[in-house]
């Protein structure tokens, strides 16, 4: 059927690529904000609740991107706290790019919630945690974005029945959660499916170059969120996953070229009139 194109929102994802260090995050947001994204996302979570407890005193699986001995110790190193996060939020107002934020447990989720961000996100690994879903969508009043990385099918299907009531407010993204993912890995064409349930959708991508986030917007996504960094050589899992500024800017270039070129044509352009008169015998 055809259709006429939705805006598309870009958002940086900021994740942990600050190194828990403010200055680098306060940093980050006034260059998302250069490169013309709309949005930076930041993460707050819990270690001791949302780290399972079988891993929090063990050491790091991968020990060059440690931050602590165990990795309890490395997530508390990357944290910031909620005075840190409001502070954030006032840098993105004085900025002019809107804040927003993950959340990985239910404590976090209510500081979060008392910020009022522009909107809050379940990411991937929570996406099972009816709990934490359900509180959210219960004590916030804005609008919830879920990625769907990690899920099987039956998980899929679980968790677009549970959010219908929702749908007006949700954001689902489609994502695969690999840092970074083959491209022959990304399964884009899985946004067609997803485009019948009333929601709005996005795609998280976790690949290398900016190849492929117009096409994921072509199929239907309205939002498109990248992780950013300000040097992919920084220490960290989800650096080499990240784009750079000049990688960041280069994608909000051409998502909002794309953007432009996406409608429906009325009649002929004036360049075209013009080119009639000199080109055209008839």
């Amino acid at each position: 059927m055809l259709r006429e194109y939705q805006p598309c929102n870009i958002v940086a994802e900021a994740c942990c690529n600050h190194l828990g260090n403010i200055q680098i995050a306060e940093e980050m947001i006034v260059t998302a904000k250069i490169c013309g994204a709309d949005y930076i996302k930041f993460q707050k979570r819990c270690p001791e609740i949302s780290v399972p407890k079988n891993l929090q005193n063990k050491p790091h699986p991968n020990p060059s991107n440690a931050f602590g001995k165990t990795y309890n110790e490395h997530r508390k190193a990357l944290e910031f706290n909620i005075e840190q996060h409001k502070y954030l939020k006032s840098i993105c107002e004085k900025t002019g790019i809107k804040y927003a934020c993950s959340v990985w447990d239910v404590v976090s989720a209510d500081e979060i919630i008392s910020l009022n961000p522009e909107y809050i996100k379940l990411p991937s690994a929570m996406n099972n945690d009816f709990d934490l879903i359900e509180h959210v969508y219960r004590k916030y009043n804005g609008n919830v974005h879920i990625s769907l990385g990690m899920a099987t099918k039956k998980e899929q299907k679980e968790l677009l029945e549970y959010i219908k009531p929702f749908s007006n407010r949700t954001v689902l993204y489609w994502t695969t959660s690999g840092y970074p993912v083959k491209f022959e890995e990304l399964f884009l064409l899985e946004i067609q499916k997803l485009t019948k349930f009333k929601c709005h959708l996005g795609y998280s991508g976790h690949h290398l170059g900016i190849a492929v986030d117009t096409v994921a917007y072509t199929l239907g996504a309205t939002w498109i969120e990248r992780h950013f960094t300000l040097d992919r050589t920084w220490k960290g899992t989800d650096q080499a996953a990240s784009l750079e500024p000049s990688g960041l800017q280069k994608l909000c270039r051409d998502i909002k070229a794309c953007q432009k070129s996406l409608k429906f044509k009325k009649s002929i352009t004036q360049d075209e009139k013009e080119n009639r008169k000199k080109l055209r015998i008839k």
